[in-house]
């Protein structure tokens, strides 16, 4: 089955064609870094990082680009707060240190770049000046507007009219422009003051003070800042050409942002932007979106530390990335319970294979099968625009295959019918390769977290063996209550003691 997307340039789920058939060129509008990145962030992170693992499994080479804005207001409205930094510079670095590992917690693929608007500002003002000199942007008081009536196809991402859409920008701008739906390219000075008021948490420097610190730029207008929109445009252009393949974003980047990206690219290159436009619906926080400036959000740090990045990432997959979800405790719960179940699933299969009993000659059809049609389901689910809630679905088969089969194998002991090796070889495989897909790990979380604890529980045990062969079985005894006081399962074999962390650690 051929990929097929739902591509909200033409409102039609369509089949996925890139220009080049062995190349994907896939941009993400990244994070302004004026805020810690919340759930919100984090859900349209996932999914982006689960389609750049579901084309690469289809053979795809993907250029992944996704940027980090680093000069905005709100960044200067934080100047001077807690040990953010003194100047707007300072305050986009900690928050861009802080992003990265966020991203890294999160077990995502690495994009190819991840430009910042601070590293373009030549490439937009040579942009800016294409659009200038082709008519379609006019400068006024030393700051430079886009023209929407001089593109004829403006407004055919978000399908509004020209007519009808509201003024764009600050109110301070309206009597600059032609038009009150043009928009910045390039913003004359620095940030005003009232920008800053806006903006500012307790705690910051002094509206006049921070104004002071926020970065600027010589240019043929004079000295000013980058529009908002033709920051993207000029960052994925200079990493990914003219034409994208993939534009992702967040649903509420629609307008103004991306209808303004594509006149803007297209007005200067007289190629399409983007062929495909994909967009992540909102993460609902009870009647309202997530977001940093209502401050009703969940940081990616706390979550991760809470439930761990495995039950995380299901969370966030619970849902395809064009569908709403709601972050609430039953959610949560569910995909805890998912993950889990997949978990033990794998350590059971796990187990078997490794046991005596596992045979060579044993054949359970019925698990075989399961396995082959959670691959099918599993495929037809991430071929239909990134279901990754059926997707889900398929794995979970396998992990109720897994338990049938040994379920079989317990009631039938008598008879030494023993495990089907290869049965259960290819369900390890396939939810090993197929979780990997989602970005799941059956072999500890991705932060490090697990790795440091196990050689702790290795430490505490071979202490706990030491006891036991010098005959101090009460502290011996003691080590293992403490252990599982802790939620550490022990279990003592005639191999030696086994032991299982818990699902959230």
């Amino acid at each position: 089955m051929t990929l097929h997307v739902t591509n909200t340039l033409t409102g039609e789920k369509e089949p996925f064609e890139p220009q080049d058939p062995k190349n994907v060129l896939l941009y993400y509008c990244g994070l302004t870094v004026s805020d810690p990145p919340h759930l919100g962030h984090a859900r349209s992170w996932v999914h982006v990082d689960v389609m750049h693992r579901w084309l690469e499994y289809l053979g795809y080479d993907v250029r992944h680009v996704e940027n980090f804005t680093d000069v905005n207001e709100k960044i200067v409205a934080r100047v001077g707060e807690d040990d953010l930094g003194d100047d707007e510079a300072d305050v986009a670095e900690t928050y861009i240190e802080h992003t990265i590992a966020d991203m890294r917690s999160l077990n995502l693929l690495r994009a190819e770049v991840y430009p910042r608007v601070s590293e373009h500002v030549p490439e937009i003002i040579d942009l800016v000046e294409t659009l200038v000199e082709k008519g379609y942007a006019y400068e006024s008081n030393g700051s430079v507007y886009f023209d929407v009536t001089s593109f004829e196809e403006y407004g055919k991402l978000s399908n509004q009219d020209i007519d009808e859409i509201e003024s764009q920008g600050d109110e301070s701008e309206r009597s600059e422009k032609r038009n009150p739906a043009d928009f910045a390219l390039w913003k004359a000075d620095g940030v005003g003051e009232e920008a800053i008021r806006e903006h500012r948490h307790e705690g910051a420097a002094a509206p006049e003070h921070a104004c002071e610190t926020a970065l600027t730029w010589d240019s043929p207008w004079g000295e000013g800042r980058p529009g908002w929109h033709i920051e993207c445009s000029a960052m994925s252009m200079t990493h990914l050409g003219d034409t994208l393949d993939i534009h992702v974003g967040g649903r509420d980047l629609v307008f103004p942002h991306h209808e303004n990206e594509i006149a803007q690219s297209e007005a200067a290159t007289d190629q399409q932007f983007a062929n495909y436009w994909l967009h992540c619906e909102l993460f609902q926080m009870d009647d309202e979106k997530m977001s940093s400036s209502l401050g009703n959000f969940v940081t990616v740090d706390d979550a991760v530390d809470r439930w761990g990045t495995n039950v995380l990432r299901t969370f966030l997959t619970a849902g395809s990335y064009n569908s709403k979800q709601l972050y609430g405790d039953e959610p949560i719960a569910e995909a805890t319970e998912r993950w889990e179940q997949l978990e033990r699933a794998y350590e059971a299969a796990v187990e078997a294979i490794d046991s005596p009993a596992a045979r060579s000659n044993v054949e359970d059809e019925t698990l075989r099968a399961a396995v082959g049609d959670a691959r099918e389901a599993f495929a037809t689910a991430m071929n239909d625009d990134f279901n990754t809630r059926e997707a889900q679905s398929a794995l979970l088969s396998i992990a109720t295959a897994v338990n049938r089969h040994k379920e079989r194998v317990t009631a039938n002991e008598d008879d030494d019918t023993g495990y089907d090796y290869r049965g259960l070889r290819q369900a390890v495989e396939t939810l090993t390769e197929l979780g990997g897909v989602l970005g799941l790990s059956f072999v500890g979380e991705t932060t490090g977290t697990v790795s440091i604890a196990e050689d702790v529980v290795e430490l505490v045990l071979d202490v706990r063996r030491q006891e036991r062969a010098d005959g101090n079985y009460d502290r011996a005894d003691e080590l293992r209550n403490e252990l599982e006081a802790l939620g550490i399962e022990i279990q003592d074999t005639d191999e030696g003691p086994t032991y299982r962390l818990p699902s959230d650690s």
